[in-house]
């Protein structure tokens, strides 16, 4: 994996494509009976967490009901690392459904839904050999093709020399770049050789949505929702890598080193967003209970905000660096497809296939570029323009990503059910995609990480149960979901006119695998 060193400006603000990857993305979550069926129940409805994916499902409640959902999600593999624990407590879902009669056979149904489309807890370790590449080396590279300052003219004791600019950097050198370029001296004449390297970042966080929905039943054949969701993004990221240095090497001469060097970096994300759902399931036999479910999802629209603190240490020095009071941007995510089946066997059997596509390449990362006054609704909102350099990079690394659901119910018992499902997402980032520090966007330039991973498939494995006492039910879930990833430290380069400034960081390989049991309880009425 290797990139090309290219020269740019870009005067406004965006985000990077993993951070918005990490936004767009969701989980396998809602009530224990979705879970324990793998999430496939777009068809099958009569469930209050189909009012996110195929909101028709909520047309099939002939009675009104309210549940809520609480448990534990776990890294039972991890380590608990800088502030990051491996187990957390998690409130994972509360709604209800309205079921009013309209007649014989049709009804009109109002509901409203949170549940927690994203998780954050996750604790992320990696370490690796680095054979004389590191960050400083990177930043050196960039320096030397002009990636970060313009040069200017500046006179002392009487003789005029070419200096880096500082007050106006390019959008391609990010605030690392900044730190050791300027804090560290290092501009253009030294950098470090490291061995190795041993990373740690805590993930913590999650995304609400908060889905209100309007669904119809006509004469028990064809169903139709209109889901309207808003999202609540809280995320928080704490890091800590921490390179070996073997040498300083200034201008052209090395003196032997041994000591680490750290960077910490902690980064904050929130804001809100807003979605539309439309669903359609229909019977196509009357006298059989088999039914096909379709449903399309609007992007999420994002207004985001992000701050971050990054401080670089070495064995005597601490230098810091704010993220200038963090900044404002817009995410579009990608649409939504999907295509469902469901069919019944009496009343003891159930079994659901749900398939969903939405095309990652397409997502839209969006620069802030004024304000406008709405004089209908007095109120500001923020015009925007696409990032052309980060969708560009976007497109060329992202993928399509399809997710399969499977899922059965067993009622041996008209009280007790038995459940187990599969859930599979394929990869989102191409195999050798990479973190492209030297992108002419403000997503680079507020950049305070170099780190990435290319996550692979997400294989998703669930069982549950639940039980009937008059209007109450009780039901729970497991779910086991593994991904595995290569992770890098920093991009890798080859210097086209001198073999020796090359910067080569291997990948390795990472896994996450998370444990969470479910527990909902349910009235119905």
């Amino acid at each position: 994996m290797m990139a090309a060193l290219v020269v740019g400006i870009m005067p406004v603000a965006a985000q990077e494509t993993y951070e918005n990857v990490k936004i767009a993305q969701e989980d396998l979550n809602g009530t224990a009976r979705y879970v324990g069926m793998g999430g496939a129940m777009e068809a099958l409805g009569a469930d209050i967490s189909t009012i996110s994916t195929n909101p028709a499902g909520i047309g099939l409640f002939r009675k009104s009901n309210i549940n809520v959902s609480f448990g534990l999600v776990s890294q039972a593999d991890a380590q608990n690392a800088v502030g990051g624990n491996k187990t957390n407590a998690s409130f994972d879902q509360a709604g209800f459904v309205y079921a009013a009669r309209t007649g014989k056979t049709s009804f009109l149904n109002l509901a409203f839904n949170f549940h927690k489309s994203r998780n954050f807890d996750m604790i992320l370790s990696a370490a690796g050999p680095l054979y004389n590449a590191s960050q400083s080396k990177l930043t050196y590279a960039k320096d030397r093709n002009g990636l970060c300052y313009p040069m200017k003219k500046e006179t002392k004791d009487g003789v005029t020399v070419d200096v880096p600019d500082y007050n106006n950097p390019y959008a391609s050198c990010n605030q690392l770049d900044d730190i050791y370029s300027q804090e560290l001296n290092f501009f253009q004449n030294a950098y470090f050789n490291s061995s190795d390297y041993q990373f740690d970042r805590a993930h913590k966080g999650y995304i609400g949505e908060y889905d209100f929905n309007i669904s119809g039943n006509i004469n028990n054949r064809v169903y139709l929702g209109l889901t309207v969701g808003l999202h609540d993004v809280h995320y928080k990221g704490y890091s800590e890598y921490r390179e070996t240095i073997t040498q300083m090497v200034k201008n052209g001469a090395s003196v032997s080193l041994n000591e680490p060097i750290t960077v910490a970096d902690s980064r904050e994300i929130t804001g809100t967003g807003f979605d539309v759902k439309l669903g359609v399931i229909f019977r196509p036999v009357e006298a059989s209970p088999f039914r096909i479910g379709l449903s399309v999802a609007t992007p999420t629209f994002y207004d985001l905000r992000t701050n971050n603190t990054t401080t670089v240490s070495d064995a005597n020095t601490t230098f810091r660096t704010d993220g200038g009071g963090g900044y404002k941007f817009k995410l579009y995510t990608p649409w939504k497809f999907g295509l469902s089946l469901g069919h019944t066997i009496g009343t003891q059997v159930a079994l659901g296939a749900s398939y969903e596509y939405a095309d990652y390449s397409a997502m839209d990362t969006r620069n802030i570029t004024g304000r406008y006054y709405d004089s209908w609704t007095g109120t500001y909102s923020d015009n925007s323009a696409s990032d052309k350099e980060m969708n560009d990079h976007a497109d060329h690394w992202l993928k399509g990503v399809h997710t399969l659901k499977l899922g059965a119910e067993f009622k041996p018992d008209k009280d007790i059910a038995l459940r187990i499902g599969y859930n599979y997402v394929s990869p989102t980032f191409k195999k050798d995609s990479y973190k492209d520090g030297t992108l002419n966007s403000n997503g680079t330039f507020y950049a305070s990480a170099t780190d990435f991973t290319n996550w692979e498939d997400t294989h998703r494995l669930t069982v549950g149960g639940g039980y009937t006492v008059d209007h109450f039910n009780i039901s729970l879930a497991y779910q086991y979901s593994t991904t595995k990833g290569t992770f890098y430290p920093f991009m890798s380069y080859t210097d086209k006119t001198d073999a020796q400034y090359d910067n080569i960081a291997d990948g390795v390989s990472v896994k996450n695998n998370r444990h969470q049991v479910l527990l909902t309880l349910g009235y119905t009425f």
